[in-house]
């Protein structure tokens, strides 16, 4: 790496430093973060593309395993709604995008009405709709549904985390 890169790369980060800037997960502040996403039980959400949704959030936030201590209710309303985009002269369609939107909350396990947080997630994928068999068309929607699923899940988790990192002695049911 030449010396105008590095001192570069340098200045970028004393800026970064500067301006309050800290990685969501770096530091002391990162384990607890992780600490609290693991005491967060995700509950039931309902139909298949809702349980990609829940295993997905399960991989993202409980990464050593299903909780031990569950401290914080995760609620989420999960809806995805499919849009005809490719529509043919013959009123055939050849596209269809598939919006995703969902709506959490985060409370304590023992206070479900007294929400500390909650937010939404939305995002959407699309599929090309050929002259298919019927298994390959479903494994194509499969697909689609699971990337949705994890997108979500990313957003969410980091919503949350942002709760966590922003309220560090977030309250607990007591």
């Amino acid at each position: 790496m030449s010396s105008n890169r590095k001192f570069l790369s340098l200045a970028g980060l004393l800026v970064l430093a500067g301006c309050g800037f800290t990685p969501l997960y770096g530091g002391d502040e990162g384990a607890d973060v992780q600490r609290q996403l693991e005491q967060v039980k995700i509950a039931n959400i309902p139909e298949r593309p809702g349980q990609l949704l829940h295993e997905a959030l399960e991989a993202q936030m409980q990464r050593q395993g299903s909780p031990t201590q569950q401290l914080y209710v995760l609620n989420v309303s999960y809806v995805i709604t499919p849009e005809e985009i490719g529509v043919q002269a013959d009123t055939s369609v050849s596209r269809e995008r598939f919006n995703a939107r969902a709506t959490w909350s985060l409370a304590p396990i023992g206070a479900p009405a007294q929400a500390l947080a909650s937010g939404q997630a939305v995002t959407s994928d699309a599929l090309n709709i050929i002259n298919q068999q019927y298994f390959a068309q479903s494994q194509e929607t499969g697909t689609v549904n699971q990337q949705l699923a994890d997108q979500i899940a990313a957003q969410i988790t980091q919503q949350v985390s942002v709760y966590f990192k922003t309220h560090p002695a977030a309250p607990a049911p007591g």
